[in-house]
């Protein structure tokens, strides 16, 4: 699992595997989900990200996992 943030684009990108994009749909506004050949999500991106969380700080990521 990859995660980028383009500061200058303002988004986020996740990418869950390395399989092929074969499509992309916006399922919301600013928000985009990546699928391979099987029809599965393999990437999720986020535009517009300082406007959906204006306290972010891009320096430092938190992750949590269960």
């Amino acid at each position: 699992m990859k995660l980028h943030v383009d500061k200058g684009a303002d988004a986020l990108y996740l990418r869950l595997d390395d399989s092929m994009i074969i499509e992309s749909e916006e399922v919301s506004p600013g928000v985009v989900l990546d699928f391979n050949e099987h029809n599965q999500v393999v990437g999720i991106e986020m535009l517009r990200l300082s406007q959906r969380t204006p306290h972010l700080n891009l320096t430092e990521l938190q992750y949590q996992t269960a």
